[in-house]
């Protein structure tokens, strides 16, 4: 499993492979990893399971099983689930390359999330707002500068 920040990078990294149907396989394991990281800080083993013919869906599903808050990211992971379904389809829809980046954006989403989430439990309480981060780092930045 990458690291987080090997992760990111993925998420930030133009999509170069001409292979738009390989490009969305690797959106979709690199979301995989960032929800094992979730379930791997909570002690448990991520599930090889699927929900759905996914194993993202059913990764989520284990991740939110205690933890009403992480309810939050459920639709972003159905988006990414319909946007690899949309790209690999056959034939290609013209408008995969389009497709493929909203996979990607949605995808750097859940990131952002889950690797906030990890760092302010309460995160998602009532939406996916950074608020609490974003105080945090701003709180931090202010303590620097005295």
């Amino acid at each position: 499993m990458r690291s987080l920040g090997e992760l990111a990078s993925v998420f930030d990294a133009r999509l170069a492979t001409p292979d738009i149907a390989a490009s969305a396989a690797e959106l979709l394991r690199a979301s995989e990893e960032v929800l094992e990281h979730w379930i791997t800080a909570r002690g448990e083993t991520p599930t090889e399971d699927t929900r759905e013919g996914f194993r993202l869906l059913a990764l989520h599903r284990q991740g939110a099983k205690g933890d009403p808050s992480f309810n939050a990211c459920r639709e972003t992971c159905r988006e990414i689930a319909y946007h690899y379904n949309l790209v690999t389809m056959q034939p290609p829809p013209a408008d995969s390359t389009d497709r493929l980046e909203m996979m990607k954006m949605i995808s750097k989403h859940l990131y952002l999330f889950i690797s906030g989430k990890m760092q302010v439990a309460e995160l998602g309480d009532f939406c996916c707002s950074a608020k609490p981060i974003r105080s945090a780092d701003a709180a931090t930045s202010t303590q620097e500068e005295a």
